[in-house]
C-alpha cells in the first residue's frame, strides 16, 4: 500500500450502531496507518425499547439511540449523520439455494456484471408473506458444470451457477429499526446480520477455513454462525440470552431484577460443582426488611439449567449443519463471545455439552493498541466492532474533518442557509471556505470544481422544480467521476434535502 492510499484510508470514518436488547452502542472509528481500527469515539446507553432483538417501543428506542450517539459525538468531536446497523432477533432464518444464468457470449470472460446478475436472480425469490431477504451470500460457483470454484471472474463459460446462503428476516422488524434510526436524524449506511458482524470482529481467517462455530450470547438472543473453508455455511438466532438467566434467578430466589443481575455477574457460575453448600451471600432487604441469604449452590444450579438449554439449542443447529460428516468437520471448534461469554465456567460447559474445543472471542485483535483495562476490549462490544469494520470496508465510508472545539458551539446556531455548508456526506460539520487552514481540507474542497460552482449558482435563479432536476444533473454528470458522491452531498441545499427525504420516505412506504 503506497503512502497516498494509506493516507486516504486513514482519512475515512464509519459508525457502527449495535441496537441490542440490554444496551445500544455507537462506535466511531477509522483505520490507522498500520491498518488497525482506531476507536475515536464511543457511547453506550441502556436499551429500553428492544426485546429479544426486536423493537417493541419505538419512542424509547429512538431516545436510547440518540443518547448513545450523543455520547459518541462528544467523545469524538464529530457530528454523526450515518451509521452501519446490525439486525438480529428470533424472526431471522436462513436457507440454501442454487441458481444459474446463461451467458450470451461464452467467449467473453466472466465479469462482475455476470455475478451481479446471478445475485439479482436470487433476490427475486418469492419469500413467505412479510419476509424480506437481508443477505445473499455466494458460497461456491460452477462454470459449465465444473464445480468447487471460489473465484469465477476471468474464466470463460456459457453457464454460471452458484450455491447461496440466504438470510431472511421479517420486513416489519427491519422497517421498525430503520424508522428508529431515521427518527434519530441518522441515515442507514448499511444493514448487516449481527452474527456476521461479530464473526468479523473475533474470528481469524484460519479459523474460518478450518471450520468454526461462532456463538454470540447477547442479552435477548444467542446468535450462531458456522464457517467452513472460509465461507459462511449456516446462521441461526436462538430467542434466549442472558436476560432470561437473570429472570430465572429473579423468580427462583424471589428477589428484584437488579439484584438478580448483580448476583449473576458477581457470583454466578454455569457449573454447580464449583460451589459448596455452605457458601452464602446476603443481599439487602427491601424497605427495612431483613437481608436475604442466597445459597451460591442454588444460584449456580439455576444458571446451569438455563445455560444448558441455550447451549443444547446451539448444538442442535450445529447438528443440523451436519458437523459429523468428514467434509464438514469443525476443526477450530467453538468461539463464544458477547456479554454471556463472561459468565464464569460457561466455556467449560460448552466444551462438555458439545465435545468441541472452545475459546472466548475478544475483538481486540483488530483494534489499535488499547489498555488492558479498556472496556472496548470486552466481548460485550464484539458486535459493535464488527459493524464498524463492515462500515469501514464498505465503499460508503466517508472522508471527514474534525470540528475545532471553538466551532462546535456555533454549529447549532447557524442559520438554515448556512447550515448546508457544514454538512458533509455522512460525517462531519465543517465550514470549508471560512477556515483559515483551507488547504488542509483539500480532499473535500476539490470535490466542487469551477463547473460545479457555476452550475450550482445557475440553479439559484430558476424555479424550485427546475432546481431539483438541474441539481442532480450538475452534481452527478458534471462532477469528476471519482468525486461525484462528495460533490452531490456538498452542493445540496436545505430545500433539496427535505425533498429528497420525502422522496426516500415515499419509496420506503
Amino acid at each position: 500500500m503506497d503512502l497516498t492510499t494509506r493516507e486516504m484510508k486513514t482519512n475515512r470514518i464509519a459508525v457502527g450502531l449495535d441496537i441490542g436488547t440490554t444496551k445500544i452502542v455507537a462506535l466511531i472509528g477509522r483505520h490507522n496507518e498500520f491498518g488497525k481500527i482506531e476507536i475515536i469515539g464511543h457511547g453506550t446507553a441502556p436499551s429500553l425499547g428492544v426485546q429479544r432483538g426486536v423493537v417493541v417501543n419505538i419512542t424509547q428506542t429512538i431516545e436510547s439511540i440518540e443518547k448513545a450517539v450523543e455520547l459518541a459525538e462528544q467523545s469524538a468531536g464529530l457530528s454523526i449523520k450515518s451509521v452501519a446497523v446490525g439486525i438480529a432477533g428470533q424472526h431471522i432464518r436462513s436457507l440454501q439455494h442454487s441458481d444459474y444464468i446463461t451467458r450470451e457470449d461464452a467467449e467473453e470472460v466472466i465479469e462482475d456484471a455476470d455475478l451481479d446478475r446471478l445475485t439479482e436472480n436470487v433476490h427475486k425469490l418469492a419469500m413467505m408473506p412479510g419476509e424480506e431477504i437481508i443477505h445473499v451470500l455466494p458460497q461456491e460457483y460452477k462454470v459449465d458444470g465444473q464445480g468447487d470454484i471460489k473465484e469465477p471472474r476471468g474464466m470463460y463459460g456459457g453457464r454460471l451457477e452458484a450455491s447461496f446462503h440466504i438470510v431472511v428476516g421479517q420486513l416489519t422488524s427491519i422497517k421498525n429499526i430503520a424508522r428508529c434510526v431515521k427518527s434519530a436524524n441518522l441515515d442507514l449506511h448499511t444493514v448487516n446480520l449481527e452474527p456476521l458482524a461479530s464473526a468479523d470482529a473475533v474470528l481469524s481467517q484460519e479459523e474460518k477455513e478450518a471450520g468454526v462455530v461462532l456463538v454470540d450470547i447477547g442479552g435477548g438472543t444467542t446468535d450462531v454462525a458456522i464457517f467452513k473453508d472460509g465461507i459462511i455455511r449456516h446462521t441461526a438466532v436462538i430467542p434466549h440470552g442472558g436476560n432470561i438467566i437473570t429472570s430465572d434467578i429473579k423468580e427462583g430466589c424471589s428477589i428484584i431484577e437488579k439484584q438478580a443481575e448483580t448476583l449473576k455477574v458477581r457470583f454466578g457460575s454455569a457449573w454447580p460443582g464449583e460451589n459448596k453448600e455452605n457458601e452464602i451471600v446476603a443481599i439487602p432487604g427491601l424497605r427495612g426488611r431483613e437481608p436475604k441469604e442466597i445459597s451460591l449452590k442454588n444460584l449456580s444450579r439455576i444458571i446451569h439449567a438455563r445455560c444448558t438449554e441455550i447451549i443444547n439449542a446451539v448444538f442442535t443447529e450445529i447438528k443440523n449443519y451436519g458437523y459429523d460428516q468428514p467434509s464438514k468437520k469443525l476443526i477450530a471448534g467453538v468461539v463464544i463471545t458477547g456479554g454471556g461469554s463472561q459468565l464464569k465456567h460457561i466455556k467449560q460447559l460448552v466444551e462438555y455439552l458439545t465435545g468441541l474445543d472452545t475459546r472466548v472471542g475478544y475483538p481486540n485483535e483488530h483494534l489499535a493498541s488499547l489498555e488492558a483495562t479498556n472496556p472496548l476490549n470486552s466481548p460485550i462490544y464484539a458486535t459493535a466492532v464488527g459493524l464498524l469494520m463492515q462500515g469501514l470496508n464498505s465503499r460508503k465510508a466517508i472522508d471527514f474533518v474534525e470540528i475545532p472545539e471553538e466551532d462546535l458551539a456555533t454549529v447549532d446556531s447557524l442559520e438554515p442557509a448556512e447550515e448546508a455548508a457544514w454538512e458533509a456526506p455522512v460525517a462531519v460539520a465543517h465550514a470549508m471556505e471560512s477556515h483559515e487552514d483551507a488547504e488542509d481540507f483539500a480532499p473535500i474542497a476539490d470535490a466542487t470544481d469551477e463547473a460545479d460552482e457555476s452550475a450550482f449558482d445557475h440553479l439559484l435563479d430558476g424555479p424550485q422544480e427546475q432546481h431539483e432536476e438541474d441539481l442532480v444533473e450538475a452534481s452527478v454528470e458534471d462532477a469528476p467521476e471519482e468525486k461525484q458522491p462528495i460533490a452531490t452531498s456538498a452542493n445540496q441545499g436545505n430545500w433539496f434535502k427535505k425533498w429528497a427525504d420525502k422522496f426516500i420516505d415515499l419509496i420506503d412506504e
